[in-house]
């Protein structure tokens, strides 16, 4: 059984090609229950899994079913993940006639000594340098150390939740010793012209200002961003380099392309010019992306008002969404079709934020706080009233809010969102924050 686990540090990523004939799929017919329930809090520190292949073989539908919904979460996207029924004897009857690969997990309800009889027969025809991973229904200490001596990398036992699988691959495949990811914030409008891009910039500058966290607001509007306007820079590279070249970017050229707005705050531009189309692929922004988290502890993204396959990846598989709305029908509509979307899209994240902008404008009817969000069923992150003086006379000074005027509520404001998206306020689920007393005055709460 040692073959089953060679400790190597670096492995090899390779999808093995199974070219043989394949074992029995899940049956149909058969309803297995939920998957058992976590919150998103368990999953928030499991880290994006690397490009690894991962057969399970199980026995039970509940187990099976629990695994197929693992792998449609965002931390399990570049994951080559396939589920199987019929336990260790299928899997070592399967792997007779193919290659293994990275990770076996296999389910048994075996106990004892047939449980490790059955997998002698699976060591067999195990390729060095997999990993088998085993669920059992038996929770005996005495068999999991056995097991554990005998090579096999973990011992579970059912039932198994979806946080506990993705943290056994996690230890597994991701290097302890390696940098912390950093944390990726995407701000998007529900309408165009709602003050998104703004509150985006805004919030990165207190987060790099106030908690000293090294940031960087990437624009990805790339034809009409505005984020060197509003940082009063011109810098002559930026996200178009790092998009088109994106089979060679890495972090020193990462670092060439970043103009720096303060002492923890750097930008990556948009070129704002139409002298040629920017069409994308769903894929095209990951790498630049993946790249920036590895060396910056905060990434904000300001995607703009659109609705395609790049921009879909993009909300789909970071960290926080942030949507911006004023309180008008077609913000109404928009902002739940996005927030109903994503809920779908991202089922073990907690639902997007809202922050609705530019209340209490005058002459313009508007609906209320309380009818808008009402049907989205989320409390709203912030609530900033309307002040053309303000944002008119900061934007074209190409100043944050704090540094017009850092005494006016607004910039406090700012300053409070930056503090719930980074963890230093605790948030209550459904994007309330606990200064209650502080965002309830805008709420017209008590």
């Amino acid at each position: 059984m040692s073959n089953l686990v060679q400790e190597e540090d670096n492995i090899d990523m390779t999808t093995p090609q199974m070219e043989s004939p394949a074992p029995a799929a899940i049956p149909e017919k058969e309803t297995a229950p939920a998957i058992e329930t976590q919150t998103p809090d368990e999953l928030a520190q499991v880290r994006p899994l690397p490009r690894i292949s991962i057969q399970a073989f199980c026995e039970t539908a509940p187990l099976a079913s629990s695994i197929e919904q693992t792998g449609q979460d965002r931390r399990m996207a570049k994951v080559h993940l396939k589920v199987h029924m019929g336990g260790i004897s299928a899997a070592s009857e399967f792997y007779s006639q193919a290659p293994t690969p990275n990770l076996v997990i296999v389910e048994s309800v075996l106990d004892g000594p047939e449980l490790v009889k059955n997998l002698e027969s699976l060591a067999n025809v195990c390729d060095p340098g997999s990993k088998v991973v085993v669920i059992g229904h038996h929770n005996d200490v005495q068999l999991y150390r056995e097991l554990i001596s005998k090579g096999v990398s973990e011992y579970l036992v059912a039932p198994v939740s979806m946080a506990d699988i993705m943290k056994v691959v996690s230890d597994l495949f991701v290097n302890p010793e390696s940098e912390p990811l950093g944390q990726t914030i995407a701000f998007i409008g529900a309408k165009g012209g709602v003050g998104s891009s703004t509150i985006a910039h805004n919030v990165a500058w207190a987060i790099s200002s106030e908690f000293e966290t090294d940031s960087v607001i990437a624009d990805l509007d790339l034809a009409f961003g505005t984020a060197n306007i509003n940082f009063d820079q011109d810098p002559a590279q930026g996200i178009a380099e790092a998009v088109f070249s994106a089979d060679r970017i890495d972090d020193i050229f990462l670092d060439r392309l970043l103009a720096k707005c303060a002492d923890h705050l750097s930008l990556l531009a948009a070129p704002s010019m139409l002298d040629r189309t920017y069409d994308f692929g769903a894929k095209d922004f990951n790498q630049m992306i993946e790249v920036a988290q590895r060396g910056i502890p905060c990434v904000i993204l300001d995607v703009p008002h659109m609705w395609t396959g790049w921009t879909k990846q993009i909300l789909s598989s970071v960290d926080q969404v942030v949507v911006t709305a004023t309180p008008d029908l077609a913000n109404l509509r928009n902002c739940k079709n996005i927030i109903d979307t994503l809920k779908e899209l991202r089922p073990n994240d907690s639902a997007p934020h809202v922050i609705l902008n530019q209340v209490n404008m005058p002459k313009r009817p508007e609906i209320s706080v309380n009818d808008f969000v009402e049907p989205l069923d989320i409390e709203p992150l912030a609530v900033i009233p309307f002040d053309a003086a303000l944002f008119g006379g900061a934007s074209n000074n190409g100043q944050m809010i704090v540094e017009a005027d850092a005494k006016h509520e607004t910039a406090a404001i700012m300053s409070t969102i930056a503090q719930v998206l980074t963890g230093r306020l605790e948030s209550k689920g459904n994007g309330s924050s606990e200064s209650i007393s502080f965002l309830g005055k805008l709420l017209g709460k008590k």
